[in-house]
């Protein structure tokens, strides 16, 4: 299967960098490229990418808004955007999570952890780190006070395993670590994952994190 690529950054110097960077790679294209956020959701329309890299400052629209709009057009279901960043400590990279980002990476990625970033969202993953997670989601979240367990309707449906689960994924472990953890097989867990994704009724992996730190679900 081949990803195709959508990058999104106000310069041409960076879309070229990673450009060339996807490039050599026999299983991803780059289908375009995009300045502004603007044109970043247009051309998202007009070529339906598997992945977006975005960029969080360009002008006009910036890149959480853009990912935003992309998010919310049901034709681009199917279209998961990357932010790109300099710093990860960004507060603006909370923001754009819950605009709908699949994820995160910043602009000094090796280039194997940038094709291997660009697969793993392109295959309904998503980029959450345990660095993340603690330092981003952890921080910027809203966890009210209340009693342990489940404090939110939209995870009342999950089973006690599923809860686990959730718990797991919000901690940043993968589907690997998340089996080895419960001594379960792989497949077992990543099905344990999608269950609860339709459940709570979010967009993917990392929507499921921050509704459960936003429900106080996740660890402490």
């Amino acid at each position: 299967m081949t990803v195709n690529v959508l990058l999104a950054d106000d310069q041409a110097l960076v879309r070229a960098g990673f450009s060339s960077l996807l490039r050599r790679t026999r299983d991803i294209t780059v289908v375009g490229e995009a300045s502004t956020g603007d044109e970043a959701v247009r051309e998202a329309r007009r070529l339906r990418p598997d992945v977006v890299l975005m960029d969080i400052r360009m002008p006009g629209l910036d890149g959480i808004a853009a990912t935003g709009r992309i998010v919310a057009d049901r034709e681009l279901a199917g279209t998961r955007v990357v932010i790109l960043t300099t710093f990860e400590t960004d507060e603006n990279v909370f923001a754009a999570l819950r605009a709908g980002a699949s994820g995160f990476l910043t602009k000094e990625v090796e280039p194997d952890e940038l094709r291997r970033a660009v697969r793993v969202v392109a295959a309904g993953e998503a980029l959450l780190s345990p660095s993340v997670t603690a330092r981003v989601i952890g921080q910027f979240a809203h966890r009210p006070a209340g009693p342990s367990g489940v404090p939110d309707d939209r995870l009342a449906g999950l089973t006690p395993r599923e809860v686990e689960v959730v718990r797991l994924v919000a901690a940043g472990l993968s589907n690997e670590e998340i089996a080895r953890e419960l001594f379960i097989s792989p497949l077992t867990a990543k099905t344990h994952v999608t269950r609860a994704i339709a459940k709570a009724g979010v967009r993917d992996r990392v929507q499921l994190v921050i509704l459960a730190y936003a429900t106080g679900l996740a660890p402490s």
